[in-house]
């Protein structure tokens, strides 16, 4: 399906990230991976407008187009209580300039029936404490989605995923993390990787700006005390 397609993935040397990049890989993609990590990859800066520059003119220069862009990279997590205003600006930077600043770059290189996923996550409607410089990145790239689609209306289309709890070391729970979820267990890179292999394909070319939420049914349970084995500690 995706054969000789030019995909970029931010953030694919680890994670969810590299599961995605392998997936496209295995269906014959061409793969473009941009990460700060060390590896075989393109090596830079996402919070860096001239590494995005520069990246992004590799890939025109290489493969004159793209099919398909995911933005996967992830801010920084820190809270109220320590995160620093740089670090906080760093956070939306990659989180939020880093996405709309790549996809500005394709723009006027993107083939008939592109496709753009952002990888948002569920903590873009819900929250722990002291994670305010990840959430407010992924708030951001959640609503950037839909701006995105209808700029790009007719010509490519943009989704976003929001992940919740995904194990990326594929370590199967038992117990209380896993009966917490209402799938019954936590989810894994590929819960993700075979969401945005969907939404690039042509089943799904009626789907647009649209937020998918791959969780196991975390955000959709209602919690009080005392109910369905929950107790306020």
């Amino acid at each position: 399906m995706f054969k000789d397609k030019v995909v970029v993935v931010t953030g694919g040397a680890h994670g969810i990230g590299k599961c995605i990049a392998e997936e496209f890989t295995k269906q014959g993609a061409r793969v473009e991976v941009i990460d700060i990590m060390d590896g075989d990859h393109y090596k830079a800066d996402l919070s860096v407008k001239e590494d995005i520059e520069k990246f992004a003119s590799y890939v025109i220069s290489k493969h004159s187009h793209i099919d398909i862009l995911v933005n996967n990279a992830a801010p920084l997590m820190k809270g109220i209580d320590d995160c620093t205003y740089e670090e906080f600006e760093y956070a939306l930077k990659v989180g939020v300039t880093a996405p709309f600043y790549m996809t500005k770059m394709f723009a006027a290189h993107f083939a008939k029936g592109a496709s753009v996923v952002n990888i948002s996550s569920s903590r873009d409607r819900m929250s722990q404490a002291q994670t305010e410089s990840y959430t407010a990145a992924k708030g951001g790239i959640a609503a950037l989605t839909h701006a995105l689609m209808m700029s790009l209306r007719g010509r490519v289309r943009v989704n976003s995923i929001s992940p919740g709890w995904i194990d990326t070391d594929y370590i199967v729970y038992e117990g209380a993390d896993a009966y917490q979820q209402p799938s019954g267990g936590v989810g894994n890179p590929m819960d993700i990787a075979n969401m945005v292999l969907y939404l690039c394909s042509d089943k799904a070319a009626f789907i647009n700006g649209e937020n998918i939420t791959i969780d196991g049914g975390m955000t959709k349970q209602m919690i009080y005390h005392n109910e369905g084995g929950w107790t306020l500690q």
